[in-house]
């Protein structure tokens, strides 16, 4: 059996990874973390994991995890690089599912984020978790840096139509719609149900992070079509749904479309159904 520890399991993420894991026939929960929450069922707290695990939230620091196979952590920005290094030194291996690791360079990251970064030493080792493009590193990776969910819906939609070359990849919008549980499980004025129904809202327009995690994915589907000038919008977009489960639409600009001749002789751009 593969023992796996959770860092962070009150969250929308971690209860998720918990009801994945939960169904896994090789794996066992061994260990997972809450401050707020310490010596609280598992059960206790989601009645929908009862009978799933007779296990307690412990606190973080007196917490088993250095003897796991494997960490998950399901916390916040800025945990997991504070920890990573000890439990790869103790033989874990680590699922961030957070933006931790998720750039590979120090300045970028350290200019979105607004934080100096704990472990730049481990940028070089992260892998990408994204399976459809990475598959084989995945498996043999120590680190592995889940992507966040607009970079997994741009790269999802738009690979089989750049390994096809159906598209130019220079001349893309990227329009993504999130659920309000994309933001975690707090309490804020945006995020309560009368401020977000019945309508689509766009955020942190100048200043989102996703656009960097988002420009590293397009990065990367450029190593697979090596022809790609910097020209692509990317928009954020939050809904009232109760998962963040980003939908994304990727149009070609209309740079990027053939050229025809109208009957009076003018240029004119034609239309792909």
């Amino acid at each position: 059996m593969i023992k796996v520890g959770i860092v962070g399991g009150t969250g929308y993420t971690g209860v998720e990874l918990l009801r994945l894991l939960a169904r896994h026939p090789q794996v066992e929960v061994v260990a997972i973390t809450s401050r707020a929450e310490t010596g609280v069922k598992v059960g206790d707290h989601f009645p929908s994991l009862r009978g799933r695990y007779d296990l307690a939230f412990s606190d973080p620091a007196k917490a088993p995890l250095k003897g796991c196979d494997c960490v998950f952590f399901a916390t916040p920005n800025g945990v997991a690089m504070g920890q990573a290094r000890a439990l790869l030194e103790g033989g874990a291996k680590i699922v961030d599912l957070s933006a931790d690791f998720r750039l590979k360079d120090r300045t970028v990251w350290e200019k979105w984020y607004k934080v100096p970064h704990a472990s730049p030493e481990l940028f070089g080792e992260a892998v990408y978790g994204l399976p459809e493009v990475n598959r084989e590193r995945i498996r043999k990776a120590r680190l592995v840096a889940n992507p966040g969910c607009y970079a997994t819906a741009v790269q999802l939609a738009l690979l089989p139509l750049v390994e096809t070359q159906f598209i130019d990849l220079g001349h893309l919008i990227a329009d993504g719609k999130s659920g309000v549980s994309g933001a975690g499980r707090k309490a804020e004025v945006d995020l309560l149900f009368a401020e977000a129904s019945d309508s689509f809202k766009a955020y942190a327009v100048t200043s989102r992070s996703s656009r960097s995690a988002t420009r590293r994915s397009r990065s990367s589907m450029s190593c697979r079509r090596a022809r790609s000038r910097k020209r692509a919008g990317f928009a954020a977009r939050t809904t009232a749904a109760s998962r963040s489960t980003a939908r994304l639409t990727a149009i070609p600009w209309w740079s990027s479309l053939p050229r025809t001749t109208s009957s009076r002789g003018r240029q004119v751009r034609r239309s792909r159904t």
